[in-house]
């Protein structure tokens, strides 16, 4: 017992002499007053990400680091729907961490959460992955996808600190406490470096809005058959005016498809409304009335969250 004691806390040192050095901690001024949270150093050239929360409503924060290095950072660009953010440091910073990839997380895997909150001595919590694939509502009414579940503690101002596996690669970005011994974080992965590139780029992210909700549901057997699956996500709500009204969308449809690709739920359909959609024509295949229909929508931009 003692052999693996050793060796895990042998792993948890590593990763926290590892990370820790380039998380920084923020103190973030608004209008509403003060807040603070953390920030991890993503490229050696100053570029900072933390949580879109943590500094909503703000154009910059100041930076501290364990190492004595305190910066001025300016918010580059925030998205709400992914709750990540991006700052610019105005001075040098500690080198950057290295981004994992979450997708190659396992649930029962050995995860770091670090932070640097209240401008005090940096925090470091190890924990297990509790689950993945969950999803996280954000103040802009979407879903963060494919959340990362884990009992690592997040302390107080550890928002947009960084989640880190053994190698002390950073796979994921602390936001929330869900409940007593939960924790969240949004992963970083393909979807999410996409959104971090796009923000350092143009400062924000533009997505395409069809303007239909709905839920999974269960298809006919002749239908399930001929798919080969056994869901699609029946329209709840078709907003009026909406690119999906002019479409012909109605509800009690079951989608199916989009340009050919399956759709089973709102996160799949979610996935699709990229900034490449916005203002092309869009093929949509739904189950109506016992027969597969096809229409054509023209999603617009989604405004500003």
């Amino acid at each position: 017992m003692s052999d693996e004691l050793d060796a895990y806390s042998a792993t948890v040192v590593r990763v926290a002499e590892t990370v820790l050095p380039s998380v920084a901690s923020l103190r973030v001024r608004t209008r509403r007053g003060q807040g603070a949270g953390s920030a991890s150093v993503i490229t050696n050239d100053g570029f900072l990400l933390t949580s879109a929360h943590v500094v909503e409503g703000a154009d910059g924060a100041e930076a501290a680091f364990a190492d004595g290095t305190e910066v001025r950072t300016d918010v580059i660009g925030r998205d709400a729907l992914s709750d990540l953010a991006v700052l610019r440091a105005r001075g040098a910073v500690p080198p950057a961490v290295t981004l994992g990839d979450a997708a190659q997380l396992r649930v029962g895997q050995l995860v770091v959460a670090l932070g640097n909150p209240l401008g005090l001595a940096g925090s470091v919590t190890a924990g297990i992955v509790s689950a993945l694939g969950r999803s996280l509502p954000t103040r802009a009414g979407r879903v963060v996808d494919e959340v990362i579940q884990t009992d690592a503690a997040l302390n107080p101002g550890n928002s947009g600190g960084a989640l880190a596996n053994s190698r002390g690669h950073v796979v994921g970005v602390n936001t929330a406490v869900a409940g007593i011994g939960v924790g969240l974080a949004v992963p970083i992965n393909d979807t999410t470096r996409q959104i971090i590139t796009t923000l350092m780029r143009s400062g924000r992210v533009r997505r395409a809005w069809l303007g239909v909700a709905g839920a999974q549901a269960p298809l006919p057997p002749p239908l399930v058959e001929r798919l080969g699956r056994r869901s699609g996500m029946r329209v709840a709500e078709v907003i009026e005016g909406s690119p999906a009204a002019q479409a012909g969308l109605r509800v009690g449809d079951v989608l199916v498809a989009v340009d050919g690709d399956p759709v089973v739920t709102t996160t799949a359909l979610q996935k699709r409304m990229v900034e490449d959609a916005i203002g092309r024509r869009v093929e949509i295949t739904v189950w109506r009335n016992g027969a597969l229909v096809d229409v054509v929508a023209v999603p617009r931009e989604l405004a500003d969250a």
